[in-house]
């Protein structure tokens, strides 16, 4: 998709900046392993990161990369997914897991999307952050931010309000 853009050259390096300065430290974030954002972006599916920050911890314990993960039992994978809920993501992280052990981490958007459990917004962010792909990720707050800088109250919840804001997040 063609994107059109909201902010000139200097409007982006202020947004960056602005990140840079208040940006919450969160342990997903101290490197560009596809692996941790793999799982983190996961696990923050209909969790807050608040909730996650222990879980994650906890899981890169238990399985600190994709070969020990790929091994695992799923018995093991619910154990230390306990008391995050929504278990299809725990049983989607492993079955991904085996593929990717035999197969390695796909580096665009188009091939992370083939995989079970990720969607587009979950194969956006791990192709952006681990890959430094061009490609727009959409969530409440970047929505927000768009909505401002635009001047229009766009929903999300129409095809065209998608396509506008995911054009201008591209």
């Amino acid at each position: 998709m063609k994107s059109t853009r909201l902010l000139n050259r200097n409007g982006q390096r202020t947004l960056v900046e602005w990140f840079k300065t208040n940006h919450r430290p969160l342990p997903w974030r101290v490197n560009r392993d596809p692996y941790r954002i793999w799982i983190s972006e996961v696990m923050l599916q209909q969790t807050t990161s608040r909730a996650v920050q222990p879980f994650f911890e906890r899981f890169l314990k238990r399985f600190p990369n994709l070969k020990s993960l790929s091994q695992a039992k799923i018995e093991d994978v619910y154990e230390v997914w306990a008391g995050l809920g929504y278990y299809s993501r725990a049983r989607n992280l492993l079955k991904t897991a085996q593929i990717l052990g035999r197969t390695g981490f796909p580096k665009t958007f188009e091939e992370l999307l083939k995989l079970p459990g990720l969607g587009p917004y979950t194969a956006r962010s791990i192709s952006s952050l681990a890959f430094e792909q061009r490609v727009g990720v959409l969530d409440g707050n970047v929505i927000r931010v768009l909505s401002r800088l635009s001047g229009e109250a766009i929903s999300w919840w129409t095809t065209e309000g998608r396509t506008k804001l995911q054009g201008w997040a591209d």
